[in-house]
């Protein structure tokens, strides 16, 4: 399978940190989190991976320049935004043809069982799986009411009244039904714009292993104390 990384966000909530390098790059107890999911990835047998980059974009290519030589990475820069379901149109010439593919929210720290995740997609027969966990915080997140079949009824980006504490993780397998579901306006995102489209064509799949969230100063800071490695 192949793998789209989204790792284009300007990362205004880690501030200091992404001054002067993309979130993508932020360390992780002395490694940079994009290599975290590079070796994930690898271990979970993806070999083909797309990251999408915006700010800071020099900076991801220069880390990337000699290393992970098992890996087919392709960069796709995007002077503007398009929106995290943008990227997935943009690109989706790149995985013509595949059945399946990942979509993964590069911000996200997590040591998932993606083999695990996929066997899981590729028995039952939807648009796309999800990754999801309880929160206590929804009202900040993508919320997914699930019912007992494990279908998604009903996607909520963040909802000022949360209908349930299941939250997309950033974490997904999609297929190319659910790249013709992305509608056209520019830029368009995966979670306000895609996913609500896909209500009751969508699994949910449990996520029990370490995830965290790094978008603010504080879940970094906890990552440094709490994640366990690969």
């Amino acid at each position: 399978m192949k793998a789209f990384l989204l790792a284009a966000g300007f990362g205004t909530r880690l501030r200091p940190v992404t001054d002067a390098i993309p979130k993508c790059l932020v360390p992780i107890n002395g490694k940079p989190l994009l290599e975290i999911w590079l070796d994930l990835l690898r271990r979970n047998g993806v070999d083909k991976i797309l990251i999408n980059l915006h700010v800071h974009a020099d900076a991801v290519r220069q880390f990337l320049a000699g290393r992970f030589p098992h890996l087919q990475v392709t960069l796709a820069p995007e002077p503007q935004l398009l929106g995290s379901a943008g990227t997935l149109a943009a690109n989706r010439d790149w995985v013509r043809g595949e059945p399946n593919f990942w979509v993964l929210y590069a911000d996200v720290l997590t040591n998932t069982n993606l083999r695990k995740m996929q066997q899981f997609h590729e028995a039952h027969s939807s648009a796309a799986t999800l990754g999801l966990y309880r929160v206590p915080d929804p009202s900040r997140c993508g919320i997914a009411i699930v019912d007992q079949s494990g279908r998604i009824e009903s996607f909520l980006e963040k909802p000022k009244e949360p209908p349930g504490n299941l939250a997309f993780t950033g974490i997904l397998i999609g297929t190319q039904a659910l790249l013709e579901a992305i509608p056209t306006e520019r830029p368009a995102d995966i979670g306000f714009h895609l996913l609500p489209r896909l209500a009751g064509r969508m699994f949910a799949y449990s996520i029990d292993e370490f995830l965290l969230d790094i978008g603010t100063l504080a879940n970094y800071e906890q990552a440094q104390l709490t994640w366990p490695g690969l």
